[in-house]
């Protein structure tokens, strides 16, 4: 499960790289939509500024031109 979850947010780095930059909310609710439909219970994405990043394997996004990042942590139940 772990690695399909990898493989998840892998496709959505590479995505998210190619794409134009993009407002951070819309960025966020495309991401979102993609983790509701692969069938993650219970995540959490959260919108930070680059120096709160503290663990780069959890970022999954970029916006607002790199100023920020959208950040991924799935909550065990």
């Amino acid at each position: 499960m772990k690695r399909f979850a990898l493989a998840i947010i892998g496709c959505m780095l590479a995505t998210s790289a190619l794409a134009a930059p993009k407002p951070c909310e819309e960025l966020k609710a495309e991401i979102e939509a993609k983790i509701q439909a692969s069938g993650v219970p219970s995540y959490t994405l959260e919108i930070v500024k680059n120096d709160e990043v503290h663990d780069q394997n959890m970022v999954v996004g970029s916006c607002e031109n790199g100023t920020k990042k959208i950040i991924y942590q799935k909550n065990d139940r």
